[in-house]
């Protein structure tokens, strides 16, 4: 990080509209840019971490509507809304949750993008060894994926289990693991198969540290700067993929769990879902390897439908959270069906 303190947020025109104004806004017109934004002491830190290990590579950042890397391109974009505190405030109240949204998250994800970046600038996945290591990087890459939590093939780090989806982000996790400061990659993966592949990835920075990438191009893919959609119509496409499952199937499954008998004392299964809805959320994400945004959407479309059917709580309340868990377990896969895991690219 940068030793002294700077001005990174730069005076917007459009900083103080209102949400339905700002999201008539071309992302064209936004004006933003790295290095006059918070990201740039980021890039600087990234870089440094690089250095610190003997890389010379350094990947370009710029801005995007989301966190992805291009096939072939040694960079990797950056989202528009982490490049001011507006958008940020936009971003959560479309999405609720804001991908990078704190240093040790956006540091987590950036060290898994530089992954992809030097996989990219040393064709690192045409190398046999690579193949037998983690994969074919020509496999299809999944719109979704079923974790295995009990793992150990696998490192752990930006959550979900998002190295088992795809031999490339398996790569590009493992590096991340390695590459962030004092890690102590041998001593916590110890008796983990994962620790193969992180002694794998020692040994190829080792021999390709020193080394020009072959692969120099600056590309800006997907620019921000090219991108003459609106705000409105950028989180119009991103909560289209999330569309609810049929009426028909969502019913069936809260009636299998809740009855539309009142009962003298039974409580509303709309409060008693409101009540439990925290503990429900933090289970699914963890268990199922999916987004928050989407669990979201499950949760508030089951409450908001129980309300409706006048839906009821019936016997043992332990057993009815079990049930629901199942239900909205359930529910998801539907949502995931229609729409596919939203993974980053």
């Amino acid at each position: 990080m940068p030793t002294r303190r700077r001005r990174t947020t730069r005076r917007y025109w459009w900083a103080k509209l209102s949400d339905e104004e700002l999201l008539d806004v071309r992302f064209c017109d936004l004006g933003l840019a790295i290095d006059r934004s918070p990201l740039q002491p980021f890039v600087e830190r990234l870089h440094a971490e690089l250095a610190a290990r003997g890389i010379q590579f350094r990947p370009h950042c710029w801005l995007g509507e989301e966190w992805f890397s291009a096939d072939g391109v040694p960079g990797f974009a950056l989202p528009f809304y982490l490049a001011h505190p507006r958008l940020k405030r936009l971003e959560r109240r479309m999405l609720h949750e804001v991908e990078g949204g704190n240093r040790n998250w956006f540091m987590r994800i950036m060290r898994h993008e530089a992954g992809h970046a030097l996989d990219n600038a040393y064709r690192l996945r045409r190398r046999r060894q690579w193949r037998e290591t983690f994969g074919p990087a020509s496999l299809p890459y999944p719109d979704s994926y079923r974790p295995r939590p009990g793992s150990r093939r696998y490192v752990q780090h930006l959550g979900s289990w998002y190295a088992q989806s795809h031999p490339t982000e398996d790569f590009a996790e493992t590096f991340a693991v390695w590459l962030k400061p004092g890690s102590r990659w041998r001593a916590e993966y110890r008796d983990w198969p994962a620790l193969g592949k992180l002694e794998f990835v020692d040994r190829l920075m080792a021999e390709v540290r020193v080394e020009p990438p072959p692969v120099r191009s600056r590309a800006h893919v997907e620019s921000l700067a090219r991108d003459t959609r609106t705000l409105r119509q950028h989180y119009a496409g991103v909560l289209k993929r999330y569309a609810p499952p049929s009426h028909r199937e969502e019913d069936e499954l809260l009636e299998r769990v809740f009855s539309r008998e009142p009962g003298a004392r039974r409580l509303r299964a709309a409060t008693f879902l409101r009540r439990l809805r925290p503990k429900l959320h933090a289970s699914l994400v963890a268990r199922i390897g999916c987004s928050e945004y989407l669990v979201h959407q499950v949760m508030r479309a089951a409450i908001r439908r129980c309300s409706e059917l006048s839906l009821y709580v019936a016997g043992d309340r332990r057993r009815a959270a079990r049930h629901a868990e199942w239900a909205l377990t359930r529910l998801v896969r539907a949502f995931e069906r229609g729409a596919g895991r939203r993974l980053p690219r």
